[in-house]
């Protein structure tokens, strides 16, 4: 087994790669650098070929998401510990030491980010990472540095390290024994909130996400699906609750359903009145996908009865509630450090 590898999945992201592939190769001597092509059409593997002789191109056969690609990727390749890192990631110097040093000091640590900016805001934290993932009890994704659309000025008040809930996808490192031991992401999520799938699981069964603010990247988001795409509304909207339905136990299920049941609706009532008719139209495609699929949802249920022991806890209250009616916009509202 080797020791390091940085895996970048890629779908018709030349404009990306050539972009942002020289400061990986620059800043990151102590790894393989490994890009996984996901049926791109454009001249990505061209310009791998011509302009990045160095890296190992793995043909993935189409298109399988970023969940089945990385799925399919990463089974291809026999390392400790892999980076995987999205082709819109600008990495800088000495980025991925310190992620690495957190995962050799603790066994039960089985991810770890980096604090993750804005490249075209760089004092700025981004959307997809921020400073670390947290969820809350109805399932609401949020950061430390970005609840909701309100993203917060780095003015290096997390540059800690600490335990989170949730590892971004856009940049994280893996111990690769963990990552296959939880059978890697579930790939009918196809993209949007694997890793927080994967990360909860990985919490319920008493493993450790980490966040390091000692190591940082720049991302420029929304590189294969833009934020506002209604199927990226879609993608996030159904997955959520698949997540939601894996990881939480009966008990804690059912009595939560009415009210994000009605949060959802007032979400689709928002996308209405902003004139994204694609966007609340997806809302109710996503609240169709389980009644549909009744094997999937016994399969899931079966397996939220399994026993939880977190390190680090769903927040206990309602984002939406503390957001849009107490007005609580920074995550040291919500939770002090």
């Amino acid at each position: 087994m080797a020791r390091l590898a940085v895996a970048i999945l890629n779908y018709n992201g030349a404009g990306f790669l050539k972009q942002f592939l020289p400061a990986v190769i620059a800043h990151t001597p102590e790894a393989d650098i490994i890009v996984g092509d996901n049926g791109s059409t454009d001249h990505s593997r061209q310009l791998l070929a011509d302009e990045f002789p160095s890296v190992q191109v793995e043909d993935l056969g189409g298109n399988h998401g970023y969940a089945g690609g990385y799925n399919r990727l990463l089974d291809r390749l026999d390392y400790e510990y892999v980076a995987l890192v999205n082709s819109d990631i600008e990495v800088t110097a000495g980025w991925l030491q310190p992620l690495v040093d957190i995962l050799d000091k603790d066994n039960r640590i089985v991810a770890v980010q980096p604090k993750i900016l804005d490249y075209r805001h760089k004092n700025q934290f981004e959307y997809a990472g921020a400073g670390g993932g947290f969820i809350d009890r109805y399932g609401y994704p949020f950061c430390r540095g970005r609840i909701f659309n309100t993203l917060e000025e780095d003015r290096g008040q997390y540059n800690d390290i600490r335990p989170v809930f949730w590892a971004s996808g856009a940049c994280f490192v893996v111990r690769m024994a963990a990552f296959k031991e939880a059978d890697g992401f579930d790939e009918r999520f196809f993209a949007h909130m694997e890793e927080i799938d994967l990360c909860w699981r990985w919490q319920r069964s008493g493993k450790k996400i980490m966040y390091c603010g000692k190591s940082t990247v720049y991302h420029v988001g929304g590189g294969t699906l833009a934020y506002r795409n209604p199927r990226k509304t879609y993608l996030n909207f159904r997955n959520n609750w698949l997540t939601l339905i894996r990881n939480l136990p009966p008990g804690e299920l059912i009595p939560r359903l009415p009210a994000r049941i009605a949060m959802d609706w007032l979400s689709v009532l928002y996308f209405l009145f902003t004139g994204r008719f694609g966007s609340a139209l997806a809302v109710f495609r996503a609240h169709l996908y389980l009644p549909v699929h009744p094997g999937l949802l016994r399969q899931l249920r079966q397996q939220s009865r399994l026993q939880a022991s977190y390190e680090v806890a769903p927040y206990p209250k309602s984002l939406v509630w503390q957001y849009f009616v107490k007005g609580k916009k920074r995550f040291s509202d919500l939770i002090p450090d």
